[in-house]
């Protein structure tokens, strides 16, 4: 499929994916790029790697290795919206990335809300009593599994 979609529209992404498939969710920082899975039925969304992010080169050989791991079907990555949900400098570098990502993969791609990801993961591991350190290193993947839970709870609820 020559230049896959990418979208902000669940019902796009959904039809894209008529069978459902497994889906790779991507928190993306700075220098990290927190990773989640989903199931092929989208009911349960895991933390999976963090991996260190570099030249997006590097970046496209690790994800198509957990593409190929995982038989993954299509992508959702973190939209790093401001409070009033206007876009910044950030939500441009995601859209950047996802152009990146659905090119490289040649998967549709999702682009969520990501505004209180962070946030919720972080409440969630000092809930499971997780020490800082701990919560330092895996703080991306758990927000990484917060953006993909949303997005597959709209996509199987039928919302937008």
């Amino acid at each position: 499929m020559a230049g896959a979609l990418i979208t902000t529209f669940a019902p796009d992404f959904r039809a894209a994916l008529p069978g459902g498939g497994a889906l790779l969710g991507l928190d993306l920082g700075t220098q990290t790029i927190g990773t989640a899975f989903c199931d092929a039925g989208w009911r349960f969304a895991s933390p999976g790697k963090t991996l260190k992010r570099g030249k997006f080169g590097a970046d496209r050989q690790a994800l198509a290795a957990l593409v190929a791991e995982r038989s993954v079907r299509g992508v959702v990555i973190g939209l790093p919206l401001n409070m009033d949900g206007s876009e910044g400098p950030r939500s441009q570098s995601s859209r950047a990335y996802a152009r990146n990502v659905a090119e490289a993969l040649d998967l549709p791609v999702l682009l969520w809300d990501e505004r209180w990801s962070t946030a919720s993961a972080e409440s969630a591991l000092i809930a499971q009593d997780m020490s800082r350190a701990k919560r330092a290193d895996r703080i991306d993947a758990a927000a990484a599994a917060v953006i993909l839970q949303a997005a597959i709870d709209a996509l199987a609820g039928g919302m937008g």
